[in-house]
Parts: C-alpha cells; structure tokens; sequence
C-alpha cells in the first residue's frame, strides 16, 4: 500500500488506544483485530474505544498541530500514521450567531458548522475514520447503508485509499447524494425503502462476506471521528463546556461521541466536571428517541412509516438507542420532535439572519431551539451549541416558506 505523509511528523505509534469494551457487558476485545459489536451471547451491543490515560497530553501539544480532527491523535484509534485517509476533515468552525439569537432574546448562541467538512458533511469524520483503521487492518471492500450524506462519504475516503465502496440507498434520496457516490467509483445500489430496509438487503446480499460493515455502530471506528466534534467545541470554546449542545438526532453517533469526548478530556485534565445538557432532535414523522424518552423508557422502538424532509433523520430504528437516552438522562438533558414545516423555516432564519445554508437537519436544531425557550426549558442566558451536520445544497428540492423580494 502506498504510504501517506504523517499527520504528526516523526511520529508512527503515537495512539493511546488500547482496547476496545462493550457498552452493555463490559467485554474486551483486542484493538488489532477487525472486530463489529460485542459477540458474548444474547448482547450485541457497540464496541468503545479505550485509551490510556496516565500518561499526561497538556493542551499547549495542540497549539501547533494540524488543523484537523486528527490534532488529537493520541486519542484516535489509527496505530500507524500511514493508513489515515484524511481529506482535511475536522476543526470546522464555531459561529458566533448573534443575529439569529437576537430573535428568540438569546445571549449566547453558536452553531457548529460540519458543510465546512470533505463531502460537506459531518460524516467525513466518522468514515475517514472507519476507513482508515479498516484499511490498517487489511479490509479491501467496505458497505454501507445510507440516508445521504455517509454514503457519498464513504465513497469518497475509499477512493482515498484504493478500498472498494458499496453503497445501499434509498431511492427518493436527493439526487445530489446519488451523484456523489457516482464520481466516487461506489457502487451504488438504490433501493425502495428507508435506510433499515437497505441495512436488511445488505444482511441478504451474496456478497456480504467480502464486503466490511461499516454502519452506524456496527463498527466502533465512526464513533471515534464524531468525537472529535466534542473536543474541538471544548477547544474553540478557550476549553469551557456550553450550557447546552442541541444535536440532531438520526443514528445518534455524533451525540453520543461528543460525550464520550468529554468524559476523556475530563481524565486529560482538559475540562472541568461540567457537563452540557444534551438535546436529541428529530422530525415529527420520525421520532423513536422522542417517544421513548418521553415514556421513561430506556430502549427505542421501530417507528413505523418514516417519513420527513430531512433524509439524516429518517432513521427508524438506531442501532445505539440505549446509548442515546443515557446520555439524554446521564445529562439531564431532553429530546424534541419538530415538524417539517418548522425545519423549512429554520433553514431560512439561518440563512437569512446568518449567511449559512444549512442542511435541513441542522435546522432543526434551531427549531428545537426556539421551542426549548417557549417551554422555559432553556434560559435566555445559557450558552448554546447548535450542530448543524450538512450543507443544504445537496438538498436541490427544498422549497423556502416565504422569501423577501
């Protein structure tokens, strides 16, 4: 395999990682081999990457280091600097939108930009990632299945690093994600359905054997590159927590790394013992998280008959669900289901009090946001994150509510 230049110069084995533990039994599994979900009978549940703590990384390391997700490598999963597949992912920027406050009275509010990422979404963290370590352990074919934005990335770092790409899509997915995978060499494979029907055909799929799954928790590498956003917001930040981090809420990869991100700086002595209060967003016509939040319950259910705009959220069943709503009570945090007609909005506010074009999930944040302030559930002072996790040019269709002329 061709050899790419060092992130870190100099410096091959600077991970800390050392073991992989199941989130539900607390089993151990080595870091050196590929491995998926935890294998002790009648569990199943996701792997988490450990790390070797007692060696002290002071912050100032970071001052001169890429500007990249991949600054906190000791914290990554990659042994040997050769296999990252990097296309510049990571340390996007934090965006003070003081406008956008000034409509619901805020003080301090910011939005997390992840369309300023390789394939203009959040998902190049997870799957630079994901293909990298793969690629390290000596896979040569990986699949997924996808709502959009993890397909066209996928396609994109296995083109990187000469791996074979296999996307399963649903058929009415914005044509620009369709595309995407194309000129990346994917195989793309479109199916009637939502993204748990093209997980199924995969399962069925003759070739399955040949190809590495790498969907959302199946393996624990994607989580590791979400995390990455928790670090960087405790960073750009001056390494003070927010009060609030509203995230949309598909698969949830992203909201559980970035507080499995803050449990780690707290033992790097980053980060106090603060912790923010996490929101888990998603659509009125999607909403398994929500119901079972809101039931007191600690596992999700199939939500029957998916359907809403924003393609990231029409997940009906998420593969982390319990480690989702124990993060939403571990933070005494909540979960909000917003309609379409209140996304379509948001994409507008923002772009028009912001200059940002955020995808619809992103909006929703901002949905979410505002209905948080109405029920008294947020505070006018506390200081908020939003995440927006895409670019809405990817989403040709959508049509504005209203528009100055």
């Amino acid at each position: 395999m061709k050899a790419f230049a060092p992130i870190l110069p100099g410096a091959k084995t600077l991970s800390r990682f050392t073991h992989l533990s199941c989130s539900g039994c607390g089993a151990e599994y080595e870091s050196d081999r590929l491995q998926t979900v935890c294998t002790r009978e009648g569990c199943g549940q996701p792997l988490l990457a450990v790390y070797d703590f007692r060696k002290p990384l002071p912050k100032r390391k970071l001052r001169r280091r890429v500007s990249s997700m991949w600054r906190y490598r000791e914290l990554l999963p990659v042994g040997d600097d050769a296999h990252i597949l990097s296309l510049g992912e990571g340390m996007t920027p934090l965006l003070p939108s003081m406008r956008l406050a000034a409509l619901a009275g805020m003080q301090q509010l910011y939005i997390k930009d992840e369309s300023a990422n390789p394939t203009a979404s959040f998902k190049a963290r997870g799957l630079s990632m994901a293909v990298s370590k793969a690629r390290e352990l000596g896979v040569q074919a990986c699949v997924i299945p996808t709502a959009g934005n993890a397909g066209g990335a996928l396609s994109a770092y296995c083109a990187r690093g000469g791996l074979e790409a296999h996307v399963f899509m649903p058929a009415d997915t914005p044509e620009m994600f369709k595309l995407e995978c194309r000129q990346f060499g994917a195989s793309l494979q479109l199916v009637d359905g939502l993204i748990s029907d093209c997980g199924r055909i995969i399962q069925q799929h003759p070739q399955r054997h040949n190809w590495f799954d790498v969907s959302t928790l199946k393996e624990p590498y994607r989580l590791e590159g979400k995390k990455t956003m928790g670090y960087e917001i405790a960073e750009q930040l001056g390494w003070e927590v927010p009060d609030v981090i509203i995230y949309p809420t598909g698969g949830g990869t992203g909201l559980i790394g970035i507080w499995k991100a803050l449990e780690e700086m707290q033992q790097l002595g980053w980060v106090g013992s603060k912790r923010p209060r996490m929101v888990a967003v998603q659509a009125e016509g999607c909403q398994p998280i929500v119901q079972a939040f809101e039931q007191g319950k600690n596992e999700a259910e199939f939500f029957p008959h998916a359907a809403t705009i924003a393609s990231g959220l029409r997940v009906p069943f998420a593969y982390g669900h319990r480690l989702i709503l124990k993060v939403l009570r571990e933070s005494n945090g909540t979960a909000v289901a917003v309609s379409d007609a209140e996304i379509l909005e948001a994409v507008q506010e923002i772009a028009q009090c912001e200059g940002l074009f955020v995808a619809p999930e992103g909006a929703a944040t901002w949905a979410a946001c505002k209905r948080l302030l109405k029920a008294g559930w947020l505070e006018e002072s506390e200081k908020v994150v939003l995440l927006n996790t895409g670019s809405g040019y990817k989403y040709a269709g959508l049509q504005p509510t209203s528009g100055k002329q």
